[in-house]
């Protein structure tokens, strides 16, 4: 059987060149036009077809047929260029070029990369390169032609559990906006001020502790567990902090200074930071007798928010006075001063992934959340959430955050930094999401809200998983009541 396109192709060619200036030996050779097998007539136009070629998916040929597309004939030495170094319409590369069309086809590419030499050493490539992969979302324009190349496929966004794994019913959790009752300490515990009581949830036995009872006269206004150890911290009505040590339910110490509620307590080693109503701020070396060592003044109202940098050199305070102010260790007047916020400033966070890098959330008449880098002093961005910021927290495994909302929408978000863009909205609360405590392996959170419940949820990867794209697991849900 002749192939139509071979035949027309001989006899353009033969009318060109009456004859061509072959070595007289060639003309026993078996690659003359017209020797050429059926079979092979029919694996060339196998071969050229286009039939049913996606363009997202790798093509392999049939048995061991090479792919024309792939494969390397420059290791032939065959010129595809028409303008040949012998410039003759009988020389060697008129010759070569019917060759090429007879062995592989009319109009093969030449795989070479722009430096002249082949792309790859094999001759013969048994399947065809696609382009470009449909999964391939890399910004730079890669040369489609480049070999090697592995493009990664689009992982799906990870998916966060809607729904609490746990639920904890909290009697007496006071809905106030300028309190922190809810705490969780790097050994798993859980301390929770109810009234004028708190109590302790141990996250791996579930046991419910009962520490302390202030009395009829005062209550818990806020608690704060020590970086390392067993020792709690514990904010009250008269002003006073009372350090207990959880492990034998035993006060330790208590301190005097503030004259009105203490609502803010911040950890830095062994130096305890307290805020109050009276608008002050504490520094408590908890290893010498004096109940404070340093006192820091600048808000003009309620101070409610206090965090240390994870570095202890810096530290954040807010107040119901709209200002976020930045101290250092040892200064007694803030050294950074931010007045952009239009409502109190409750919800402080510290990025752990880089160093400066601040969070601060505004109250229901700011709605905010601003991003501060305090080593250049500057305001880097504005995320208005539409509706009351009452705490922040960041991952400690990957670069997202959460933020806790009252009015009007009581919701939790997650965030990914720093495109801000939503990763999951969690609802469930009836009250303002007023209390956040993040988990000490960094991937559950808990909430708590004038509602009365405390809501345990997996909202952050591990580690090891967090380039993974499996669903972070849930633990069996219950209901208890802490008490």
């Amino acid at each position: 059987m002749d192939d139509p396109t071979l035949s027309n192709q001989r006899n353009q060619s033969t009318r060109s060149t009456p004859r061509l200036n072959l070595p007289s030996r060639m003309s026993d050779y078996s690659l003359h036009l017209e020797n050429l097998p059926a079979w092979t007539m029919h694996i060339n136009r196998m071969i050229n077809s286009n039939y049913n070629r996606s363009p997202s998916r790798t093509i392999f040929s049939d048995r061991f047929i090479p792919s024309r597309s792939g494969s390397n004939f420059a290791l032939f030495d065959i010129s595809n260029s028409p303008t040949s170094a012998e410039g003759k319409e009988d020389g060697p590369g008129t010759y070569n070029s019917l060759l090429r069309a007879a062995l592989f086809g009319p109009n093969t590419p030449d795989k070479k990369d722009p430096s002249g030499l082949p792309a790859f050493r094999n001759i013969f490539r048994y399947k065809t390169e696609t382009k470009r992969s449909l999964h391939s979302l890399s910004p730079f324009g890669l040369d489609e032609s480049v070999h090697g190349i592995s493009h990664s496929p689009v992982k799906a966004p990870r998916k966060v559990p809607r729904s609490p794994y746990k639920v904890l019913d909290a009697p007496a959790l006071q809905d106030d906006f300028y309190l922190n009752l809810v705490d969780w300490s790097s050994n798993n515990v859980l301390a929770v001020g109810l009234g004028n009581c708190v109590y302790l949830w141990n996250a791996c036995s579930s046991k419910v502790t009962k520490l302390c009872d202030l009395g009829i006269d005062n209550s818990v206004c806020s608690v704060g567990w020590a970086q390392r150890g067993t020792h709690l911290a514990v904010g009250t009505t008269n002003g006073k902090v009372q350090i207990w040590d959880a492990s034998r339910c035993l006060r330790v110490r208590t301190m005097e200074g503030h004259c009105l509620r203490v609502g803010a307590l911040a950890w830095s080693s062994s130096l305890l930071t307290s805020g109050s109503r009276d608008k002050s701020i504490l520094q408590r070396d908890i290893r010498a007798q004096v109940d404070f060592v340093s006192k820091l003044s600048g808000h003009k109202s309620e101070v409610c928010g206090l965090k240390w940098s994870y570095d202890n050199r810096e530290l954040a305070s807010g107040g119901n006075d709209n200002k976020l102010f930045v101290w250092n260790q040892h200064s007694t007047q803030p050294f950074l001063k931010y007045c952009e916020h239009t409502a109190a400033v409750k919800a402080i966070a510290w990025s752990p992934h880089l160093y400066g890098l601040l969070a601060s959330g505004g109250g229901t008449a700011d709605q905010c959340i601003r991003f501060w880098n305090t080593t250049t002093n500057t305001h880097l961005s504005c995320m208005h959430t539409g509706s009351q910021v009452c705490n922040l927290v960041w991952s400690k495994n990957v670069n997202e955050l959460v933020s806790t909302h009252g009015y009007s929408q009581n919701q939790i978000i997650v965030w990914r930094y720093p495109t801000m863009s939503k990763l999951a909205t969690l609802t469930g609360h009836t009250y303002r999401v007023l209390y956040l405590a993040i988990s000490p392996d960094g991937q559950t959170i808990v909430t708590g809200a004038g509602d009365e419940t405390l809501r345990f949820w997996n909202v952050f990867p591990s580690p090891k998983s967090q380039n993974t794209d499996t669903d972070i697991g849930a633990s069996s849900f219950g209901r208890t009541t802490i008490r």
